[in-house]
């Protein structure tokens, strides 16, 4: 089953020490035992457009949807038998990248 690990950063964190090569070889581990899908880092809210189509035409607003202290900083999605495996990564996750984190399931699946 897939999980979202949703990366929970803030303005305060992100001058936080730089764990890369934490970051990193994680990330490795995470191939080298089967459970790597997909990894990936997000820019500041601040670059953010919200495109809503709903009406007769797009509307682009500059910014993120919702002001907030904490937003998207980045995710990894994983291929795990089952929530337990995917908290025990998500844990590890947190720990290297000094984030919290979200784990939601995909649905449908």
């Amino acid at each position: 089953m897939h999980y979202l690990i949703s990366v929970v950063d803030d303005e305060s964190s992100s001058d936080a020490a730089d764990g890369s090569g934490d970051v990193e070889a994680f990330n490795e581990r995470l191939k080298a035992d089967g459970y790597w899908v997909y990894v990936g880092g997000l820019d500041s809210p601040a670059t953010a457009t919200v495109v809503d189509n709903r009406k007769d035409a797009a509307i682009l607003t500059d910014g993120p949807f919702l002001e907030s202290k904490e937003y998207l900083g980045g995710l990894w999605i994983v291929d795990a038998p089952d929530l337990d495996v995917a908290l025990k990564l998500a844990a590890e996750a947190s720990k290297v990248c000094d984030r919290k984190l979200e784990v939601r399931p995909f649905a449908d699946e």
